[in-house]
């Protein structure tokens, strides 16, 4: 498929980032909002995922119903999520749906209701959310990891918030938070798939022109900008400016061990690692491939083929500005924890120490190209690359490009990645189950 990067930016600010997709009819808008838990001041905390849930609850214009209805009635999908750094409200619809799509997008960003009955079954709503996340100890060993290496650090703080901040969010603070956050600097448009430059861009500019342009510098028109690498004036000043180069996060190795009556121990352990931005991070994710990545990754033959020691085990990679971590993650049932995690860290080593062959990585990078490319087939995660790395970045790094970096990572870049990563002695630990005395203890001394 032949694909085509252009940038624009709107008369107020608003950033648009959109690529043409030939041979498909289906075209997806993405609104990315630099507003994520990380952006919350502590005594607020959850109300970047508030504010995403009060979207769907109705505008001046339209009810939650009719939201729904008009969007479905066309075969189109709309949904949104919050993330640590993030913001997304998005649709996908027909090509010939596009101007459906972006006036609700734009309704439910610029005009929403936030009245005060919906606020308070919303926060009902987000308190049983956050009591099922408690029910899932799969997913809350990793925050409680996450809690303790940035301990003190709003990039460690729960998405969701927590019971106490939830039952302070009030429709006022919800105003107050988006008028303060859902501002022109702070926002990108992207766009991926089937669409005519000129119509897609005249319906941004009157659907989404309303919202302040305070500090945007005067001028009407549509600034546009070409190239392989997109957005390499404006959007790096815009990076760099609204929250592109924060300073590095400080990890804590630590464990933080939780109590509860399950059926298996739910373990990470966990590095501190490379930040987003950072080219190092694609030696990272070729020697994650081969030690944790997958279902032919060390880890997962060794531990869980070879010896059925455990259900689930495999590594990943989290990234954001000014912080990294790379994650282990197994689960298993209580007696065999304790050896399980001293494999784990056995295999690290040995894997860090002589694991990563020519052959291995070149494996590897196929892999990564292989998972990468696929990926790239679909205009939903064109438009979150897009939109992604636009906000957090302030310029996108074309397919061709990051496949050429992968290309030139070498052995010796993997192994110098590996000694500065997987360093036992910064190792950070989060358990999750009936974790007796011994286990303890294990994975007490290890920090």
């Amino acid at each position: 498929m032949r694909r085509e990067y252009n940038k624009f930016l709107l008369p107020n600010g608003i950033r648009v980032v959109c690529e043409h997709v030939e041979s498909i009819r289906s075209v997806v808008v993405g609104v990315w909002v630099a507003a994520g838990s990380r952006n919350e001041d502590a005594a607020l905390s959850g109300i970047s995922h508030f504010i995403e849930h009060m979207a769907f609850k109705g505008t001046h214009r339209r009810t939650a119903r009719s939201i729904a209805e008009e969007i479905e009635f066309i075969g189109g999908h709309i949904d949104a999520f919050t993330a640590k750094d993030c913001t997304c409200f998005y649709t996908k619809t027909l090509d010939t749906h596009l101007g459906v799509a972006v006036d609700i997008l734009s309704d439910i960003i610029m005009n929403p209701k936030l009245a005060g009955s919906d606020v308070d079954l919303e926060r009902n709503v987000i308190l049983e959310e956050i009591n099922m996340y408690e029910d899932s100890p799969d997913e809350l060993v990793h925050d409680l990891l996450v809690e303790g290496v940035w301990k003190g650090s709003p990039l460690g703080r729960p998405i969701l918030g927590v019971p106490e901040t939830i039952a302070r969010i009030d429709s006022g603070a919800l105003r107050g938070y988006m008028q303060a956050k859902y501002v022109p600097e702070n926002i990108v448009i992207s766009v991926a798939g089937c669409f005519e430059e000129a119509e897609l861009l005249a319906l941004l500019e009157k659907s989404f022109g309303g919202i302040s342009a305070a500090g945007v510098r005067e001028g009407g028109g549509l600034a546009r900008a070409r190239g392989a690498e997109v957005g390499t004036a404006h959007g790096a000043e815009a990076g760099a400016a609204h929250g592109g180069s924060q300073g590095r996060v400080e990890y804590r190795a630590n464990t933080t061990l939780r109590q509860k009556d399950t059926e298996q121990i739910h373990l990470c352990a966990g590095f501190n690692g490379i930040e987003l931005g950072d080219d190092d991070i694609y030696a990272l994710h070729l020697a994650n491939y081969i030690f944790g990545g997958g279902m032919s990754s060390v880890l997962f033959q060794k531990i869980r083929e070879e010896l059925g020691l455990v259900y689930s085990i495999y590594s990943f990679i989290s990234a954001y500005r000014g912080a990294g971590l790379f994650i282990v993650y197994a689960g298993m049932q209580p007696g065999r924890a304790g050896v399980v995690f001293n494999m784990i860290l056995d295999e690290l080593k040995a894997f860090t120490q002589a694991g990563m062959t020519g052959e291995l990585l070149e494996r590897s990078k196929d892999q990564f190209k292989g998972s990468f490319i696929m990926g790239l087939e679909s205009p939903n995660a064109r438009m979150s690359s897009l939109g992604k790395s636009e906000l957090l970045l302030g310029y996108i790094n074309p397919p061709e490009k990051i496949v050429a970096k992968v290309e030139a990572v070498t052995l010796d870049k993997v192994y110098e990645v590996m000694g500065r990563v997987f360093d036992i002695g910064g190792l950070a630990v989060s358990a999750v189950g009936r974790i007796d005395g011994d286990l303890e203890n294990i994975l007490r001394r290890a920090v």
